[in-house]
C-alpha cells in the first residue's frame, strides 16, 4: 500500500475528488469559511464518503508550511506513475492526433508543474519523463500543476532516448527543441500528424543521446538580448504552435 501524503491548495484538491476520490483518506477544511469553494470541497468529499474535518487556520498554516493551502488541506495516497509497459500499450494504437511531451532533466518540481498545466490546457495524450535525473510527482507539482496532475497521463521511463525509438517505430515523429546550427525555427516547422515534442532542461538543454534520436530539432526565435526562455515558458509556446497547426490542419 502506498504512504500517505499531504495535499494543499483548492484547484489541485478538487481535481484530485472529481477524478480520483479512491485515493483521498480524508479532508480538512479551514474552520469559519463558508464560501462556495469549502461548499464546493466538502460536497465533492461526502458524496464519496471521505471524512471532513473543520481545522483552524493556525494549524493549517502550521501543516502547509512554506505552502499556499487557501483553505483546503487533503491526505491522500498518490497512484505511482505509469510505466513503460502502459506506454508500450498506448504505442499500439497511434493515431493522426497522437500527441505527447517528453522532458529531459526536468528536476525542478514548479517547472514540471507548470508543463503539465500546460499539456492539460492544449490536450497531449501524455507527460514522459525518465526515472533518472528528472522530477516527479511530489506535493508541490500537483499543486502547481493546479489539477493537470490528476488528468493528464504521466509516464516514468527507464531510458528516454529509448522511448523516442518507440515511438518512432510507432508512427509518431518526434521534434526536439536545441540551440544548434542544425536547428530550425519552429515556425517554419510542420507539425501536424502524430507527434512527440522534446524538451531540455533550461541551461543545459537536451542530452545528447536524446537529441541524436530527434527526427528533427528546433529553436525558438528571439528578438531580444537574451537567447532562451525558462522550459515552463518555452513548452507552452512549442505546445500552443503544435495546438493551433493541428487546429488548421
Amino acid at each position: 500500500m502506498s504512504k500517505i501524503e499531504n495535499l494543499f491548495g483548492y484547484h489541485s484538491s478538487l481535481a484530485l475528488l472529481k477524478n480520483h476520490p479512491e485515493q483521498v483518506v480524508e479532508v480538512f477544511l479551514q474552520g469559519g469559511r463558508q464560501d462556495k469553494r469549502m461548499s464546493e470541497i466538502a460536497a465533492y468529499a461526502e458524496r464519496a464518503a471521505i471524512p471532513v474535518q473543520q481545522v483552524g487556520r493556525k494549524k493549517l498554516d502550521v501543516k502547509a508550511a512554506e505552502h499556499s493551502h487557501q483553505g483546503v488541506w487533503l491526505r491522500y495516497r498518490p497512484r505511482p506513475p505509469l510505466s513503460d509497459n502502459n506506454l508500450a500499450e498506448r504505442l499500439q494504437n497511434v493515431g493522426p492526433q497522437t500527441w505527447y511531451l517528453l522532458l529531459d532533466s526536468i528536476t525542478d518540481p514548479h517547472n514540471l508543474g507548470a508543463c503539465l498545466r500546460t499539456a492539460d490546457a492544449v490536450g497531449v495524450d501524455g507527460v514522459i519523463v525518465a526515472k533518472d535525473k528528472s522530477s516527479t510527482l511530489t506535493p508541490v507539482v500537483r499543486k502547481v500543476a493546479s489539477g493537470a496532475a490528476e488528468s493528464v497521463s504521466f509516464f516514468q521511463v527507464t531510458n528516454l532516448a529509448r522511448t523516442i525509438a518507440q515511438m518512432q517505430e510507432a508512427g509518431i515523429y518526434v521534434s526536439g527543441t536545441a540551440l544548434t546550427d542544425t536547428a530550425r525555427p519552429l515556425y517554419g516547422a510542420e507539425l501536424t500528424g502524430p507527434t512527440a515534442l522534446v524538451m531540455g532542461a533550461e541551461g543545459k538543454g537536451l542530452r545528447r543521446l536524446t537529441a541524436e534520436r530527434c527526427d528533427q530539432l528546433l529553436y525558438l526565435p528571439m528578438q531580444g538580448s537574451v537567447d532562451s526562455l525558462n522550459v515552463a515558458v518555452a513548452t507552452g509556446v512549442f505546445l500552443y504552435e503544435i495546438l493551433r497547426q493541428r487546429s488548421s490542419a
